[in-house]
């Protein structure tokens, strides 16, 4: 009985901890970092460890290079998960290092999920790795340029860790494979099913294996089908943080290939955005600000088509209305580009921002009183509508002293190459109306002038 209650075994790790490397040879991927000459093998055979960021999506190795640097280094290794320890567990890892480097042992203190710190507990840290106590490795999905204190920042070195490609995942596959269950068969179709679902994941790809191997086991099978595989699988889920940088990184790449004209690639990012459950509201908001900013008044209808796609979205819901939102990108995607009112824009902000509140010229001015017209305002305005062509040439609409500013410069492309066409001749009509003029302004002033001087009282 109690033999039963207390079995002397203890259970097998899991297989992701059966098959962490021992050594950094052992490490699949990353080769960027720790192949021959890169700067995280230097760092391993440096003798001399240094603090650092690891920074990469889930599964990729950062607890595991962690680990391998304690041991290369021949160090105390101490692992903390922000999730779950605070400013306590903190004091504590710093009491156990003093120690252990009075021993003349070095300690690296692991932290995992690191950007879940607050400031104050990033902060403590800092003296202890100022002076030596110990080595800090953070490990964290999240940008630490936002994430992570600038002062801790500064005092380490950031290596960016990447998803494994489908030839890593598949000597990932074939190690497990011969280490845990050598019995078991797979499919070309199943294996290649297996690691399009693990998705650049590492430990998903070791979890779902002890999955489908406890699964062969109770339906006394030896060889994995895709039919098999898909009966034991839940939906696949796209690596996609709603959040984080791998969503901003996928709203750039979207971004991007509508302003590239690349309609199969703007296709492309907003499935696998909408597949990995990004709100299609939010996804129609930047469909709308695609359309302003890199099309603009090249084709003016590209706005409206964004603003169609976010009502019939509103109106359909999914999955319907998304097919709404496909047509809007490809629109963008194929659309003659413009960034000029978008650069206007700006332009005109920024000099507003920084110039003095220039006062509007009195014949720009609003008379509704007859005070007001007393005072001139509204005076020798010129309507625009009686003038020829529509166009009062030469009528001044900016500030009295403002300087001259052509902010708004039309593209030679789609409707914008109408439109500076048509400026053109405006602003030639502008200048004929300033060589008529300047000779009317000038005998008005002599006029006045000569008023002044019969005015004037004799002596």
């Amino acid at each position: 009985m109690s033999a039963d209650l207390f079995p002397s075994e203890l259970p097998p790790p899991p297989l992701a901890e059966l098959l962490r490397p021992a050594v950094l040879d052992e490490v699949i991927g990353q080769s960027h970092l720790i192949g021959a000459g890169r700067s995280l093998r230097l760092a391993f055979e440096s003798g001399v460890p240094h603090s650092m960021i690891l920074w990469g999506p889930p599964g990729v190795g950062k607890t595991t290079l962690a680990r391998l640097m304690a041991d290369a280094f021949d160090a105390e290794f101490v692992a903390l998960s922000a999730v779950f320890s605070g400013v306590k567990d903190i004091r504590e890892a710093v009491q156990q290092a003093e120690i252990k480097r009075q021993q003349g042992r070095r300690t690296i203190l692991f932290v995992d999920e690191v950007h879940r710190f607050n400031k104050t507990q990033q902060d403590a840290f800092l003296p202890y790795v100022e002076n030596g106590t110990l080595t800090f490795i953070g490990a964290t999905t999240e940008n630490p340029s936002f994430e992570v204190n600038s002062a801790l920042l500064s005092r380490a070195a950031v290596y960016v860790l990447k998803s494994l490609t489908q030839d890593e995942l598949g000597a990932l596959f074939d190690r497990a494979r011969a280490q845990a269950f050598p019995e078991l068969d797979f499919e070309p179709a199943a294996r290649a099913r297996l690691l399009g679902y693990a998705d650049g994941d590492a430990r998903r790809l070791l979890n779902v294996l002890e999955q489908i191997k406890t699964a062969a086991q109770a339906d006394q099978r030896r060889i994995a089908s895709a039919d098999f595989l898909d009966s034991i699988l839940a939906a696949d889920l796209r690596r996609f943080d709603k959040g984080g940088d791998a969503f901003y990184d996928q709203i750039s790449a979207l971004h991007k290939s509508v302003r590239g004209s690349n309609p199969d690639a703007a296709l492309y990012w907003l499935v696998r955005m909408l597949d990995g459950g990004a709100d299609p509201l939010y996804m129609g908001r930047r469909i709308v600000r695609m359309a302003t900013e890199d099309v603009g008044l090249a084709d003016p209808r590209a706005l409206e088509v964004a603003l169609n796609a976010c009502a019939t979205y509103e109106r359909l819901g999914s999955p319907e209305g998304e097919l709404a939102l496909a047509n809007a990108v490809l629109y963008l995607a194929v659309a003659p580009k413009s960034n000029a009112a978008y650069l206007a824009y700006n332009a005109a902000r920024a000099f507003v921002a920084r110039d003095t509140s220039r006062g509007v010229p009195e014949h720009l001015r609003n008379a509704p009183t007859q005070l007001m017209k007393n005072l001139g305002f509204g005076a020798d305005y010129r309507y625009a509508h009686d003038e020829k062509e529509g166009y009062a040439a030469g009528e001044k609409y900016f500030p009295d002293g403002m300087p001259a500013v052509q902010w708004y410069q039309p593209v030679a492309r789609g409707l914008e190459q109408k439109i500076a066409e048509k400026l053109a001749h405006l602003r030639a009509l502008d200048a004929v109306a300033k060589k008529t003029q300047q000779p009317v302004k000038a005998a008005q002033a002599a006029a006045v002038e000569s008023e002044k001087n019969l005015n004037k009282p004799c002596r």
